[in-house]
């Protein structure tokens, strides 16, 4: 069985559509990895509570060469209340990812520890 063609007079739109849709999709995607390269991210990869006053976080810090980058950690409680409230500055380096323990005191019993946030030093919200 053929596949269908297109009605006589409509084929130059076809390749106006595909063009078109092409170029969007291209841009799309330029755009999509312009925007983040070159930003600091994060990646909560841990956390234990060590006792009535204190949380480990256990995270990773992915950023350009070079960069010193500050992360603050928060501790919560089990309403997701802020217990605790840390900044850890992480050096400059030629490494792109680093590791990083850290251990936020708190004001009472915390039941986990995250990442709230990692800005360029410096840049800190």
């Amino acid at each position: 069985m053929p596949l269908p063609r297109p009605a006589p007079g409509t084929g130059r739109w076809w390749v106006v559509g595909i063009v078109g849709c092409t170029i969007g999709v291209a841009l799309a995607t330029w755009w999509g990895l312009a925007s983040s390269l070159g930003q600091v991210t994060y990646t909560d990869t841990g956390y234990k509570v060590l006792d009535n006053r204190s949380v480990r976080v256990e995270f990773d810090v992915h950023r350009p060469d070079g960069q010193a980058v500050t992360c603050r950690l928060k501790a919560l409680d089990t309403t997701f209340g802020v217990v605790g409230v840390l900044d850890v500055d992480v050096p400059a380096s030629s490494e792109r990812s680093v590791h990083r323990v850290a251990v936020v005191r708190t004001a009472s019993m915390a039941v986990t520890g995250v990442v709230d946030r990692c800005d360029p030093a410096g840049q800190g919200r």
